[in-house]
């Protein structure tokens, strides 16, 4: 099998079995059986079992064939790079603080914080590769799912926050009282950076 084909099968079965499982028919009938908390176990042990195995054939094949694309490095496009990095732990580490229905960390559907920036800032942050695709399918798809199944305030939740980064109205707003999450984002974005190449390779 080719590295490409094994990638790629491994991205299908980790992003199918999101939205398979969260799908409103399927998540209800399986919740019926075997109660929120014990589905949520499985959920959890599944993806986990196929994301592993999808991390580790990229690595092991992340140098086989030629570059898709190559933009010639330069002090802008690092800086721009730098950015968007910790813009993405920002984000990341937003969403473990603020607690909402939107959230891996569960909460009150109240505008605050990074919340005020996209009501996704999980998936937002881990917004690169296959992801992109991702974050966006599935996002929409958690929101129509809360909305269905009338999870309380969700409906209005989605109303006043924004669901792509930085484009709501609140987002300077967002910004300052996501302070404590920014601090420890850039700090996250400096100790990556300065052992990327020990972790990650080249």
């Amino acid at each position: 099998m080719s590295p490409t084909l094994e990638i790629v099968l491994w991205w299908v079965a980790f992003a199918g079995s999101h939205l398979l499982l969260s799908s409103l028919p399927v998540r209800s009938r399986l919740v019926a059986v075997m109660g929120e908390r014990v589905f949520q176990g499985l959920y959890s042990l599944l993806v986990l079992g196929l994301f592993i195995p999808l991390v580790w054939a990229y690595f092991a094949h992340k140098h086989t064939g030629p570059l898709l694309w190559s933009i010639p490095p330069s002090l802008l496009v690092r800086w721009i790079m730098y950015v968007g990095i910790a813009l993405a732990f920002v984000l990341v580490v937003g969403s473990q603080v603020t607690p909402s229905p939107a959230n891996l960390v569960p909460g009150e559907a109240r505008p605050r914080g990074v919340l005020r920036i996209t009501r996704h800032p999980f998936v937002m942050g881990t917004f690169f590769g296959g992801f992109v695709i991702f974050a966006l399918v599935g996002a929409k798809h958690q929101d129509a799912r809360k909305i269905a199944t009338n999870v309380p305030g969700y409906r209005e939740f989605c109303a006043a926050t924004p669901f792509l980064p930085f484009t709501g109205g609140e987002t300077l707003r967002g910004l300052r009282e996501a302070a404590p999450a920014a601090v420890i984002g850039v700090a996250a974005t400096v100790v990556v950076r300065y052992f990327h190449a020990a972790w990650f390779g080249g």
